[in-house]
C-alpha cells in the first residue's frame, strides 16, 4: 500500500495578507488537505480560514506537535501517513521544520520511507540575510539566545568574534518581549563599529530591515518591543 506524503508547509510571518508571501499553488495544496500536524490548534485554524474562508475545520484532523513533544500525537500523524493519507506540517510562522518542532515528524517520515516535500514560503532567516548586506555565502542561524543575561552576553560576544575571524554572518532571535533587552545587551558588550541587522515584522506593512553600527542603534526607525525580530551580526 502506498504511503501518503508529508508536506512541510509555510505560514505567514504575521501579516494578515497572505497572497504576496504564499504562492496560490501552495495555498491550494494546504487547503485541499484534511490532516494537519500543527504547533498550536487555534493558530492553525485561523491560518486555514485565512487561506480559505470556507475551509471545513470540523472535517479535518489536527495533531498537536510542539516543543512539549507529544509522542502520541507524532505516532498518530505517522500512522495517518502510513495509511496513505497526506499530512500538512504547519508552523506557527515561517517555514515548517526550520527552528520548529516539525523537524521531528519529518525525520520520522524519512525513517519510514515516507516522502517529504517542502513547500515554498517566507523564511525570516533568508529574508534577513537578503536584506542585511552581510555575507550570504556563509551564514549561521543559532536560534534563540540563552535566557540568563550573563550567558546571553557571553554568547553574543562569541558571535561577534566569529564574524571578525571568519566573516560568517551570525543570525539569532529571542522572544519578542526580550527584544529591547537584547539591543541593550548588544550595545553594552559589542564594539561600537560592529554591524548589526535588525529585521522586524518582515513581509508586513510595518516591517523593516536595517543594518547599523552598534553605536547608531538610535537610528533604528521604530520600537521593536513585542514584535517578531531577527538579528544578524556581520561585516
Amino acid at each position: 500500500m502506498a504511503t501518503g506524503k508529508l508536506y512541510m508547509a509555510p505560514n505567514t510571518l504575521g501579516t494578515d495578507e497572505w497572497q504576496h508571501v504564499i504562492p496560490t499553488d501552495v495555498a491550494s495544496i494546504i487547503t485541499a488537505a484534511r490532516n494537519f500536524a500543527v504547533e498550536d490548534l487555534k493558530n492553525a485554524r485561523r491560518y486555514l480560514r485565512k487561506l480559505d474562508k470556507q475551509f471545513p475545520i470540523d472535517d479535518s484532523n489536527f495533531f498537536i506537535i510542539n516543543k512539549k513533544r507529544n509522542p502520541e500525537e507524532l505516532s498518530k500523524a505517522l500512522q495517518t501517513l502510513r495509511n496513505g493519507e497526506n499530512v500538512i506540517m504547519l508552523s506557527d510562522a515561517g517555514c515548517a521544520g526550520v527552528a520548529d518542532p516539525g523537524a521531528e515528524l519529518a525525520s520520522l517520515a524519512h525513517e519510514n520511507e515516507i516522502p517529504v516535500e517542502p513547500l515554498v514560503g517566507p523564511s525570516s532567516i533568508l529574508l534577513t540575510v537578503m536584506a542585511s548586506g552581510f555575507n550570504g555565502q556563509a551564514f549561521r542561524f543559532s536560534g534563540y539566545l540563552p535566557k540568563d543575561r550573563k550567558e546571553r552576553n557571553r554568547f553574543i560576544k562569541e558571535l561577534e568574534y566569529t564574524v571578525k575571524k571568519t566573516g560568517e554572518t551570525q543570525l539569532f532571535m529571542d522572544t519578542p518581549f526580550r527584544n529591547v533587552h537584547v539591543l541593550e545587551d548588544m550595545y553594552e558588550v559589542l564594539e561600537p563599529e560592529t554591524k548589526v541587522c535588525v529585521a522586524c515584522d518582515l513581509t508586513s506593512p510595518t516591517g523593516f530591515a536595517m543594518t547599523v553600527c552598534v553605536k547608531d542603534f538610535n537610528k533604528l526607525p521604530a520600537k521593536i518591543d513585542k514584535r517578531p525580530v531577527m538579528f544578524a551580526l556581520g561585516r
